[in-house]
């Protein structure tokens, strides 16, 4: 019963980035990329849909997040320099078990991100 979720906790204000805009792109052998679906996070910082990816979507390959954080810091009131130090996150990362659970965690601020599998 495979699936991929994220959930994205704003370091800067020490709470959930709700609000934030994140798009999954399926990543071709030869790098080019298809949307697949883009979501606003819930005030927990996650898809209200749940999943990203469910049990019947899952497939092995490559796959990135996009993140859209300088979007969510200034909807936040976040005084940016132009452009941002950091506009999008892009993780690239890869489904080697379609069964498995992939949950990708983002934590981030204006100057700083981080990340890692989650379980």
């Amino acid at each position: 019963m495979g699936h991929l979720s994220t959930h994205v906790l704003d370091t800067a204000h020490g709470c959930p980035a709700a609000g934030m805009k994140v798009t999954l792109l399926r990543v071709a052998d030869d790098g080019r990329t298809q949307p697949v679906k883009t979501v606003t996070l819930n005030q927990d910082g996650r898809n209200d849909g749940g999943a990203l990816l469910d049990t019947a979507a899952m497939a092995v390959g490559r796959w990135r997040l996009v993140f859209e954080v300088a979007g969510y810091f200034r909807a936040r009131g976040v005084a940016l320099s132009d452009p941002p130090f950091i506009d999008q996150v892009q993780l690239d990362f890869g489904i080697a078990d379609a069964a498995g659970h992939y949950h990708v965690p983002l934590l981030v601020s204006p100057y700083s991100y981080s990340t890692y599998r989650g379980s």
